[in-house]
């Protein structure tokens, strides 16, 4: 555990943490040399604080006396450090035994407290994973993420769901295994749609014995290993096999196997040396950073993912890459492959380096240095970087244009910095769902999205789901757990719109302008009616406007939004059994009544003797369980 000092400076006054705010004469600023002469030469952590004890920056050094003495110096700062140093009025120093316990509480504090002038990644989700069971005659090959409880195979990490599908896909169309979970394998009697566009082999009904089952689900475990020349040989032996046997059917299943990873080969995939490495690029240009990974396992590249990260302070690419890393792995669910290269050249290279083999159990290799395929690799993810990076700010910049025109449109002071807009959606009143999205002058915001489950009004009020959601928003608000937005944007006509002036009414809200966006009379998109709160009136913007572009990107996105939450809703509502809730009726009793009856539907036509009959179930249970699904009798 690390060795925990704390060295503060005193605060002679408070040093506001606006970056517009100038430094005058009279502010009082951090002294720094009072402090660095008392500071350290060990490793550590050091953590910049401004005025109100809130964390600015969170940073690891060797050196502790020499890494924060260089913030101070007086010249050579770029504009960032300036900034931050400008609003600094307390450090705290956590002395550590070696650099690479500095650089493990580094990322954790990080990941905990997320400081605003440290580099900050927006995607922290697991990444997917292809699972084959096992100690199974039929195992099951399927997408997996999360914690990996199963017994069995796990191959990836693959970028995304995309990617995992695709392979699947591959999968199931040369080797035929079977996908289905295995509630749904258990309960066949004959073989379902996969087996007619012969994706599967119908192991549910016995079509394919366990040995050649077997035999597929090992190839198909050499094809995610990168070992696709030896299923070949093989493939090509048993179809000689085969035909010496005179078994020409079975010999024909080879032969458009070999010929299916053929294809596959040359038209699908990169193949390199053999061996797991992700291969990071890094790109910067002013306004955006990019690094870019490629996932290269068994020697092929098997996807990419390009990320985005919140720069503040770290300007070169070295350094953007040594917190890239760092934060990427340490702390995380994600596998470390056998090799990590990169674009540019580590500072900190063998301190990472040893941190992530102590994650890992295993040497890992971190090298920028390398020849042939690898060496491709790495100019191909500095490629992507560059032309996603472009392409990002391209986008950024041509938002920012939109707002501007929106603040033309509607002749206001400064260009909005925050908008979000709402929308309901329900299947004829049922699982009423209420997003939120919020936009700002770099686009969609998505962590600071939301839906509201509605509750205990008429189904199909929509004003009624609007004035819940709007009330449950902006009561959290202003109670300080969110920011206000300069455009409430309302998917809808005037009621709506006067729900939204109700709520804000009554919370006391004023700052914030109100505009419905209404269909229009054509219903058609570019026929949208602005329906403005404060004066009352429709206001019809050209098709061609970047401000009705705007509008409309934002009322698509709480579209979509609201759509995916309530078919969530709706899904689970009607996977739930009926048979839950029922007071006495638990896990095991709705096994014996669903096994006793056969299914849901039979209990209903069930009488209350017949439900009685059950083992488990007494009289005065099965009258519970007959009023429960028969409300109206």
């Amino acid at each position: 555990m690390p060795e925990a000092t704390s060295e503060t400076a005193a605060q002679a006054a408070e040093l506001s943490t606006n970056e517009d705010k100038p430094i005058t004469e009279d502010t009082p600023v951090f002294d720094s040399k009072a402090f660095l002469l008392r500071l350290t030469p060990r490793p550590g952590v050091y953590q910049m604080q401004n005025a109100a004890g809130e964390l600015l920056y969170i940073g690891k050094a060797k050196n502790l006396k020499k890494r924060v003495s260089s913030y101070f110096r007086t010249t050579g700062l770029t504009v960032k450090t300036k900034a931050l140093v400008s609003h600094i009025a307390n450090i705290e120093i956590t002395v550590t035994n070696s650099e690479t316990e500095a650089l493990l509480l580094e990322q954790s504090l990080i990941k905990e407290y997320r400081p605003p002038y440290n580099i900050l990644l927006r995607d922290d989700k697991s990444y997917p994973y292809i699972f084959v069971s096992e100690k199974e005659d039929y195992p099951v090959l399927t997408f997996h993420r999360g914690t990996k409880r199963k017994k069995g195979r796990y191959f990836g990490p693959f970028p995304s769901r995309a990617a995992v599908n695709d392979s699947l896909n591959i999968l199931q169309k040369i080797f035929r295994i079977r996908s289905c979970d295995d509630a749904f394998f258990r309960n066949r009697s004959r073989p379902c749609l996969q087996y007619q566009i012969k994706r599967c082999s119908a192991p549910c009904v016995k079509a394919v014995s366990a040995q050649a089952y077997g035999e597929d689900i090992r190839h198909a475990s050499m094809f995610l290993e990168g070992k696709s020349h030896a299923i070949m040989k093989e493939l090509a032996l048993q179809m000689e096999a085969a035909a010496a046997g005179l078994d020409f059917e079975r010999a024909v299943i080879y032969r458009d196997q070999i010929s299916s990873l053929q294809l596959i080969q040359e038209q699908q995939y990169v193949f390199g040396e053999s061996g797991d490495a992700d291969v990071l690029g890094c790109a910067i240009q002013p306004g955006g950073v990019c690094v870019h990974v490629l996932f290269v396992r068994g020697g092929r590249i098997v996807g990419s993912k390009a990320l985005h990260p919140k720069v503040s302070i770290e300007d070169s690419e070295s350094m953007v890459l040594s917190a890239f890393i760092a934060q990427w792995y340490i702390g995380s669910a994600r596998e470390i492959p056998d090799q990590v290269i990169f674009s540019h050249d580590l500072d900190d290279k063998s301190c990472i380096e040893e941190a992530l083999s102590e994650q890992r159990g295993k040497k890992v290799n971190l090298s920028s240095r390398v020849k042939g395929e690898r060496a491709g690799w790495q100019k191909l993810a500095l490629t992507n970087a560059e032309q996603h990076l472009g392409s990002h700010l391209a986008s950024k910049q041509n938002i920012y244009k939109r707002f501007m025109a929106l603040q033309e449109v509607f002749a206001l002071e400064e260009v909005p910095k925050r908008l979000e807009c709402f929308d309901i959606s329900h299947s004829s009143g049922e699982a009423t769902v209420a997003s939120c999205v919020v936009f700002d002058r770099n686009g969609p915001l998505k962590k600071d999205y939301r839906t509201f489950n509605i509750e205990g009004i008429t189904g199909g009020d929509d004003y009624a789901a609007m004035h819940q959601a709007l009330m449950r928003r902006y009561t959290r608000i202003k109670k300080g757990e969110g920011v206000l937005p300069d455009i409430l944007l309302i998917d809808g006509g005037k009621g709506q719109v006067t729900q939204a002036v109700k709520v804000l009414e009554e919370l006391q809200i004023s700052e914030v302008q109100i505009i419905g966006v209404a269909k229009g009379t054509s219903r058609k998109a570019g026929f949208e009616t602005l329906v403005m709160a404060e004066t009352n009136q429709e206001v019809v913007l050209a098709s061609d406007s970047a401000a009705l572009h705007l509008i409309q990107h934002i009322r698509d996105e709480a579209h979509r939004f609201a759509i995916t939450g309530h078919r969530a809703r709706r899904g689970k509502a009607r996977n739930q059994s009926k048979l839950e809730g029922i007071s006495g009726v638990g896990p095991k009793r709705r096994r014996e009544l669903l096994k006793h009856f056969g299914g849901i539907a039979a209990i209903e036509r069930a009488s209350v003797e017949e439900i009685a009959k059950v083992t488990t179930i007494s009289p005065a249970l099965a009258d519970e369980i007959y009023a429960a699904l028969h409300p109206e009798a």
